[in-house]
C-alpha cells in the first residue's frame, strides 16, 4: 500500500510547503497553508501526438468560430466561442453569471444545437424556474446537477454537447484528493481534467468561477493560465448595468467589453452604450464634462463629475472612481503649479459616471477642466467633449 504524504498547500498562489507555515513563502499571504494528501497519479500515460508541420496544419470546419447569439457576447469573444477553447467567466456573487451562461446556451440550443449546462449550486427545479425568465425553453438545453467531477465526465460521454457550461468550478471536486471542494488542488485538478475534455472533443466550454473580496477569481493563479480565455462580469447590484470585460483572450482582442442592462427577462444587450451612459447626464451643472473613450475596438462617451469643496481636515480627501488615485494627484499637482488654482484646502472627488475604469490617459483634459468647473462654480458647455493628455510640464 502506498503511503500518503501530507503537504501544506498555499490557496492562494498554489505554493506547497512540507511543513505548515503561518505565512505564505511564496506570496506572503499569512494563514493561506491548508493541509492536504498528495497521491501519485494512477493510469496509463496519455497517447503521444504526432508532430506536424504548421504549414500544412488544415482550416477546417472544426477552426470555424460558433456564434453565440448574443452580439455582445460576440464581441468580447473576439467573434464568437473557438471549438475546444475554455472560457473562465468570473464575477461577484448575483451578478448575472449564471443568468448570462444560461442566456448564452438558451440562444445556441435555439439554434439547433445541443449544449448541456452543469450546475454544482441549484437544483433542476431552481434552475427551471430562472429560465422560465427567459422565455420559451429550447428542446436542445440539457441540465446536469452534480457536483462530482467523475460525474460531470460521465454526462458529457453520454449528451455528447456541442457546448458546455460548468457552474461553478469551485463547487466541482474528485474523490481521488482528500482536499475540500474549492481547494487548490481541487480546482486545479478540475480544471485541467475539463481543458482535456474540451480539446480532446473541440468543444467550446465555460467555467463559471467565484471571486474573493479583493476581487480575484477564488483558486490558484495556475487557473487562469490555464484557460484561453477571461471574462469579468462586473457591475453594482443596486443599478441594472452590467460590464462583460475581457482580461485574457488568446484568440482575439484584450480590454473588450460588452454592456448589457438587467431587466425583468433577463440581460438585455446595449448596443450603444454611449446613449445608455450619457441617458441621464445632468444638464448645465458644474464639474460634469463629457469624454470619449476607447474600450477595445469602439469609443464610448462617458461622464466625467467633480466635486471640490472645502475641508475643515488636515489632509484633504482625494478620491477617485473609475480612474487611478495615482492620476488623479498627478493632475491636482499640474492644476496648482501651472494653473494657479489652490486645491490643498478643498476636498476633491472624481467619478467616472456608468461604472467603467478608464486607464487611458486621453481623460487628463477632461478631468481637469472638470475639477476647474466645479471650484469656480461654472457649469461647462453640455455639448462639448473634450479629449487629451496632461503631461507634467
Amino acid at each position: 500500500m502506498v503511503k500518503q504524504k501530507r503537504i501544506y498547500v498555499c490557496q492562494q498562489c498554489g505554493a506547497s510547503s512540507a511543513k505548515w507555515l503561518g505565512q505564505c513563502p511564496s506570496c506572503m499571504e499569512w494563514h493561506t497553508l491548508v493541509e492536504e494528501v498528495e497521491r501519485p497519479r494512477k493510469g496509463a500515460a496519455p497517447k503521444a501526438s504526432r508532430p506536424v508541420a504548421l504549414a500544412e496544419v488544415g482550416q477546417g470546419p472544426e477552426a470555424e468560430r460558433i456564434g453565440s447569439g448574443m452580439e455582445e457576447v460576440d464581441r468580447v469573444l473576439g467573434g464568437g466561442l473557438v471549438p475546444g477553447g475554455l472560457v473562465l467567466l468570473g464575477g461577484e456573487p448575483g451578478i448575472g453569471k449564471s443568468t448570462l451562461t444560461l442566456q448564452v446556451l438558451t440562444s445556441l440550443a435555439a439554434q439547433g444545437r445541443r449544449v448541456l449546462y452543469v450546475s454544482g449550486e441549484e437544483s433542476a427545479v431552481q434552475i427551471k424556474m430562472r429560465a422560465k425568465r427567459l422565455g420559451k425553453i429550447p428542446r436542445g438545453l440539457i441540465i446536469h446537477c452534480d457536483t462530482l467531477l467523475e460525474g460531470v465526465e460521465s454526462a458529457v460521454e453520454q449528451v455528447d454537447p456541442h457546448v458546455l457550461v460548468v457552474d461553478s468550478v469551485q463547487t466541482v471536486y474528485t474523490p481521488a484528493l482528500d482536499s475540500s471542494p474549492g481547494s487548490v488542488g481541487q480546482v486545479r485538478e478540475v480544471a485541467a481534467r475539463m481543458m482535456g475534455v474540451a480539446k480532446g472533443r473541440g468543444m467550446p466550454t465555460i467555467l463559471v468561477g467565484h471571486v474573493t473580496k479583493e476581487g480575484a477569481i477564488a483558486g490558484p493563479r495556475l487557473l487562469e493560465h490555464l484557460v484561453d480565455t477571461v471574462l469579468y462580469f462586473e457591475g453594482d447590484r443596486s443599478h441594472t448595468f452590467r460590464i462583460l470585460r475581457t482580461v485574457k483572450n488568446r484568440f482575439g482582442p484584450t480590454h473588450e467589453i460588452g454592456v448589457f442592462e438587467m431587466g425583468e427577462g433577463g440581460l438585455v444587450q446595449v448596443s450603444n452604450p454611449s446613449e445608455f451612459f450619457m441617458g441621464h447626464r445632468p444638464r448645465g451643472v458644474p464639474g460634469s464634462l463629457v469624454t470619449p473613450v476607447m474600450e477595445g475596438t469602439r469609443p464610448i462617451l462617458v461622464e466625467i463629475q467633480a466635486l471640490v469643496s472645502p475641508t475643515r481636515l488636515t489632509m484633504p480627501r482625494r478620491t477617485s472612481i473609475g480612474m487611478e488615485s495615482g492620476r488623479l494627484a498627478l493632475l491636482i499637482a499640474v492644476c496648482e503649479r501651472h494653473l494657479g488654482l489652490t486645491l490643498y484646502d478643498r476636498d476633491i472627488f472624481i467619478n467616472v459616471a456608468g461604472g467603467i475604469r478608464v486607464q487611458e490617459t486621453a481623460i487628463d483634459l477632461a478631468v481637469v477642466m472638470a475639477m476647474t468647473s466645479s471650484l469656480t462654480e461654472k457649469a461647462l458647455d453640455p455639448a462639448m467633449v473634450v479629449f487629451g493628455e496632461v503631461g507634467l510640464t
